[in-house]
């Protein structure tokens, strides 16, 4: 994704400065102090893996929605249906991100419990990059799958790709000493052409295939058509929800065992030849780790523009910016 390649120039601002300043943002909204924090670590973690499209960038975004009325700032969140391995959370017109790593957290240690467990969630807004529900997983040995969709009505006049509507998918799979391999990604890849589809429709297909099954899994089955969340009957733009389970490694063999076999191949792979104009082979997630080890000692690179979009909302929230203080790292 193009917004996803790392700034060509900018400043590095560290991952303390930059959660303080988002934290604070969120609070001036309204966000209670503990809800701002967790927004602010998941929306930095985000831009310290490099998928900058789903990071800080998105916090004015939010805000001036919560300013609109359009989105709860300060949601009371509900487990509205339980089993031993399972939930469904409400999130009260809020922002996804907040029920979402409720219902990973939850699932996680109930997956270590019983091997695996699942949470839909639902009556919330973005729940912004999928892989951050997924990667709570690997701390614990298991393997994550996160899923979201929005909610859209299908028109006869459109064509039937629309139907996956780019819904994210993110599978996060633990190894040793080697990268985890994390799958993190929309279901829309490909630029639309006749030309293109065709000389390779099966691509198109399973691009389809992708998307519907994550807006069954992710939209469907936790209920973002149900009456009570859509206009006129909800006040908030409640329009998405997420699927989210854990599976616990050990379960199935030994840990050490699997991570040996995962480092194995995951080592394998970067040992091949690399895409043309790229100087490394690497499996979806090394990218992102590897950025994540550079901007978590260097500083998260921000751009002029994501810098002067943080910028505008803390002037227009009297909310005081470190990015004077990084001048000297300007790149």
């Amino acid at each position: 994704m193009a917004g996803n390649i790392p700034p060509s120039n900018g400043i590095r601002v560290p991952v303390a400065e930059l959660h303080w300043l988002v934290a604070r943002l969120f609070e001036q909204a309204g966000v209670p102090g503990q809800d701002a924090v967790l927004l602010a670590r998941l929306l930095v973690n985000t831009d310290l893996r490099g998928v900058f499209s789903h990071g800080t960038r998105t916090t004015p975004g939010y805000v001036r929605m919560m300013f609109d009325g359009r989105l709860n700032p300060r949601p009371a969140l509900s487990v509205v249906c339980q089993t031993r391995t399972t939930q469904v959370i409400d999130g009260d017109g809020g922002l996804g991100h907040l029920p979402c790593y409720r219902g990973a957290q939850w699932a996680v240690t109930t997956a270590k419990e019983y091997g695996t467990a699942a949470v839909t969630t639902r009556n919330h807004f973005h729940f912004g990059a999928a892989s951050k529900y997924a990667l709570t997983a690997l701390e614990h040995d298991c393997i994550g799958l996160a899923i979201s969709s929005h909610r859209y009505e299908l028109s006869q006049q459109s064509q039937i790709r629309q139907v996956n509507a780019t819904s994210p998918i993110s599978i996060a799979i633990p190894a040793g000493v080697q990268p985890p391999l994390v799958l993190d990604m929309g279901a829309g890849m490909l630029p639309w052409s006749e030309e293109l589809f065709g000389r390779m429709p099966f691509a198109f297909f399973k691009e389809l295939g992708l998307g519907a099954i994550n807006q069954a899994l992710g939209g469907i089955l936790p209920g973002i058509y149900l009456p009570q969340f859509r206009p006129p009957w909800s006040r908030w733009e409640a329009n998405q929800g997420g699927f989210i389970a854990m599976f616990d490694v050990a379960c199935f063999m030994p840990v050490d065992q699997f991570k040996a076999e995962m480092d194995r191949f995951i080592a394998a792979a970067r040992q091949m030849r690399p895409f043309p104009g790229l100087s490394q082979a690497e499996l979806p997630g090394g990218p992102e780790w590897q950025r994540q080890q550079q901007y978590a000692s260097e500083g998260i690179p921000i751009s002029p523009e994501h810098q002067r979009s943080l910028e505008t909302l803390a002037a227009e929230l009297t909310v005081e910016t470190p990015f004077a203080h990084f001048e000297h790292t300007r790149f």
